[in-house]
């Protein structure tokens, strides 16, 4: 779709003989300013986030976490390969190197 005008766009729709929608000018002078005030707030936050200091206690435990969860994954990733290995009733492990 071409990047028409509203103006383009309107004459298209409801020709050149129909009456302009009431308060048309106010409506879309309320809705520019609104989207400038929201893109202002994202603007905002996304500066706030990118400027906040993060403390060394606040890091060191979000990589705690991480490597607990790590962890953990790997622990049920292994009991689930010995649980299969059960079932089939063979070893299923291969070298890394063949």
């Amino acid at each position: 779709m071409k990047n028409d005008s509203i103006e383009t766009l309107m004459l298209r729709h409801y020709g050149s003989l129909a009456p302009t929608p009431p308060e048309l000018k106010q409506r879309l002078i309320a809705s520019v300013r609104w989207e400038t005030v929201q893109r202002n707030q994202q603007e905002r936050m996304a500066t706030d986030l990118s400027t906040s200091l993060v403390s060394r206690r606040r890091a060191v435990r979000l990589v705690a976490i991480g490597s607990v969860g790590l962890g953990l994954l790997s622990i049920g990733l292994e009991s689930l390969h010995m649980l299969e290995a059960a079932l089939v009733g063979k070893d299923t492990t291969q070298p890394a190197i063949s």
